[in-house]
């Protein structure tokens, strides 16, 4: 899981870094090529774009840079955290749903992805199995009681013992 985040924004960093260090010195190039700089919009929007790519890249360092701190033996071994396949079950409705905890860059709400720092990523962070949580939404308040937990720590270790993955069970796509 780790691993998947760190290639992914090793991936984006490649891929902006190139546009920095070629694409936008070249389009740079042209535009100073066509005359006046005060009146050129190729110019501008290529400086503007440069400006964007830097601030980019830079919150991309600091995001593989954060990652590489959380080492596994700092993310809990019996608790919600990053990495985590957490099963829920929804104590009014009696669904079912599995979340898998991930960094916001690596959302995906359609594969039950959530962030630690979504309303529903905050209320389940740091909860063990058998642990209730309310979860105030604007509509209304879900209570959900944690059923099942695979930490990075288990996922890992399957990883290496050539263990696949449980199945997870099919949410019911209310998140």
């Amino acid at each position: 899981m780790i691993r998947e985040m760190r290639e992914k924004l090793g991936r984006e960093i490649d891929q902006l870094s190139h546009e920095l260090n070629i694409l936008l010195p070249q389009a740079i190039a042209q535009a100073v090529e066509l005359g006046d700089l005060r009146e050129n919009s190729e110019y501008k929007s290529a400086l503007e774009r440069q400006q964007f790519v830097q601030a980019r890249l830079g919150q991309l360092h600091q995001r593989l840079n954060q990652l590489s701190q959380l080492a596994n033996t700092e993310a809990p071994m019996d608790r919600v955290g990053l990495g985590s396949r957490v099963t829920v079950l929804d104590l009014d409705t009696n669904d079912t749903d599995v979340y898998m905890v991930v960094l916001a860059e690596m959302m995906d709400i359609d594969d039950g992805h959530i962030s630690l720092a979504s309303p529903l990523g905050r209320a389940l962070g740091g909860k063990k199995v058998g642990e209730e949580v309310s979860l105030r939404l604007p509509a209304a308040t879900r209570r959900l009681r944690v059923t099942g937990l695979v930490t990075v720590h288990q996922t890992e270790a399957r990883k290496e013992s050539g263990e696949s993955a449980p199945k997870s069970a099919k949410g019911n796509g209310k998140r």
